[in-house]
This record gives structure tokens, C-alpha cells and sequence, in this order.
């Protein structure tokens, strides 16, 4: 086996890992909606995971370890797209935000950290921003 070939097969288990993770926020309330059925189809094909494999971790997703990213861009993109299958519904109970904190520090931040990470980006993906931020993230790339 070449080294590129080792290299396709930790990402592909880091996709798959990361995508059983988000089936496992989508489950936390044992119902799929249709809208976090429309993200993780999206995902799915974003992160390259077959459709017998999707099949497979969405029978059970507790069967694919937590692999944490190994930088911290990736780490970011990762809590982002646990976050947009979380608010898919438009809502956030209080088992989803337990696991967005659990999984936060299980790719690989530390409680402090992910504790902050996870409270910023829910008042972010709620829509509950005061002023000042507003105007940063509208401003940003300008």
C-alpha cells in the first residue's frame, strides 16, 4: 500500500467518524427531521461517504469512534458542521448541547475552550448577536 493510499484511508475514516458524530446529534431526540435529513445528504456528499456506509452509521453511529481532526482549521469546520445539523430543526434541547460540548472536547479542545466555542456559536446560530458582533461579521470580508 502507498503512502498516499494510507493517507486517503485516515481521512476517510476521519469522514466517517466525523459524520457518524453528526448522525448522533441528528438521533439525540430518536427522531430524524426532514431538514436535518436535507443537511446530512448534504454532508454525505461533502464528506464522501458511500451510500452503503451512510446506511451503515446511520443504523448506528455510536460504532465509529470520535477520530479528532488533526488541525485546527479542520477542528473549526467540524464543530461548524455539528452546529448546522443541530439548528436544522431550529432548535437546540439541552441532550444536543450537552454532546456539542462533549464531541467540542473530544476533537480535541479543552473544557475552558470548548465550553466557550460551544456558547459563541449557539448565541451565532440562534441569531442572538449584539451589535457590535453584527457589524463584524457583516464587515469581515469587506
Amino acid at each position: 500500500m502507498s503512502f498516499s493510499s494510507l493517507f486517503e484511508s485516515g481521512a476517510r475514516a476521519r469522514n466517517k467518524s466525523h459524520f457518524a458524530t453528526i448522525v448522533a446529534l441528528a438521533k439525540s431526540n430518536n427522531i430524524i427531521s426532514p431538514e436535518e435529513t436535507a443537511v446530512l445528504q448534504r454532508l454525505k456528499s461533502k464528506l464522501d461517504i458511500s451510500d452503503s456506509d451512510y446506511d451503515v452509521i446511520l443504523k448506528d453511529p455510536a460504532a465509529y469512534p470520535v477520530t479528532p481532526p488533526t488541525d485546527s482549521e479542520e477542528r473549526i469546520q467540524w464543530l461548524h458542521d455539528l452546529f448546522k445539523i443541530v439548528f436544522a430543526d431550529h432548535n437546540m434541547d439541552e441532550n444536543e448541547h450537552k454532546l456539542l460540548r462533549r464531541y467540542a472536547t473530544a476533537i480535541g479542545y479543552n473544557d475552558e475552550d470548548a465550553a466557550y466555542l460551544v456558547q459563541r456559536s449557539v448565541e451565532i446560530f440562534s441569531g442572538h448577536l449584539n451589535l457590535e458582533d453584527y457589524r463584524y461579521l457583516l464587515n469581515k470580508d469587506r
